[in-house]
């Protein structure tokens, strides 16, 4: 891959709508990194973007054929072909969540990622919240029992095809498996409203138990993942990038102005967490391994994980499938080769 003289990484954004315009803005912010330009299916809202970071709109084509490494912010039912154009062009791609619409062209798309020297990166941007960075340091140390994680939220202005399961529980399926290191031995779910609002429960081979809920009727935003471990209980906020361990909680009564009273002492430790922007954390990631070889730190085959799973249980809460009978399937995963 040619990078300038100077070191500069050429990068570019495909689709620059709500989500896509902030990939843009953070490139022109990144040390190391030059947007040489944006394309959008709507080129009126292509050139307001490169205007607005000093930059040009070209057509996807073009734009393929002037960077390094290009995001890939398209509606997901086309992930799969700008992908392929992206590889084609040399452009390493850095795709959005979910990897794919659907497992379908799951096994097209491994091939694909294994013929090329270049780093795919699929963006499960969680991986990259300061709070969830620290929480992987001390995993290791806690005897996890179950997860509980919630991804709530009111009615999104703007129009999203994807259901809560494929827009927001994705997230945490990703950061569970991420965290855990494997995948649910047996998946069930449920929901209601087409999948506006949705729960689902995953069994693990380690012994523990997740339990995820995402919602878009929910008139309040909450963002959280509890732990409940052998000898604590961990309470990470996603919106606040906090962490609080609560230990050694021991039941008193204690004498009240003649009455008695039943308490539960414990203590609290919050870790120190460095508040920063889990997309430029991100997009910084992406760039490195562009620059310097090595793994992306979501690849594609977690992005697959993820869907297979969020897909299963997709498909169960709307009555289609039998969630007794998920079982995790690594040949989706893995080449054929």
């Amino acid at each position: 891959m040619q990078h300038d003289a100077n070191g500069q990484l050429d990068v570019g954004v495909i689709g620059v709508g709500s989500m896509g315009q902030h990939h843009a803005r953070v490139y022109d912010e990144l040390p190391g990194t030059t947007l040489v330009g944006v394309t959008d299916a709507d080129m009126d809202r292509a050139r307001e973007i490169a205007d607005e970071y000093g930059t040009q709109a070209f057509s996807q084509e073009e734009l393929l054929s002037r960077v390094d490494a290009v995001s890939i912010v398209v509606p997901t039912r086309y992930h799969f072909d700008v992908l392929e154009e992206a590889i084609e062009a040399g452009a390493a791609p850095f795709v959005e969540k979910p990897v794919l619409g659907t497992l379908d062209q799951s096994e097209a798309l491994t091939r694909l990622v294994d013929r090329t020297d270049l780093p795919v990166q699929v963006g499960h941007i969680e991986r990259f919240n300061p709070a969830v960075t620290t929480l992987a340091q001390v995993i290791d140390d806690l005897d996890v029992v179950s997860i509980r994680a919630q991804r709530l939220g009111p009615p999104p202005e703007r129009r999203i095809d994807d259901s809560a399961v494929m827009d927001l529980m994705i997230h945490d399926i990703d950061v569970v498996c991420s965290l855990l290191g494997e995948s649910p031995r047996e998946v069930h779910g449920a929901g209601v409203d087409g999948n506006r609002h949705a729960s689902a429960l995953l069994s693990f081979d380690g012994g523990t138990m997740a339990t995820l809920i995402a919602s878009r009727k929910t008139q309040r935003k909450v963002r959280t993942l509890e732990i409940t471990a052998e000898d604590c209980f961990v309470v990470l906020d996603y919106i606040d990038q906090s962490i609080e361990i609560h230990r050694n909680s021991a039941p008193e009564y204690v004498k009240d102005e003649g009455g008695v009273r039943f308490t539960h002492e414990s203590i609290v430790e919050r870790p120190t967490v460095t508040n920063a922007e889990p997309l430029r954390e991100e997009l910084a990631s992406f760039c490195q391994v562009v620059r310097d070889g090595g793994e992306p730190e979501v690849t594609v085959e977690d992005g697959l994980q993820a869907l297979a799973v969020a897909q299963w249980i997709e498909e169960s809460a709307r009555g289609g499938s039998e969630s007794s009978d998920y079982r995790p399937q690594p040949e989706v995963l893995t080449s054929d080769d």
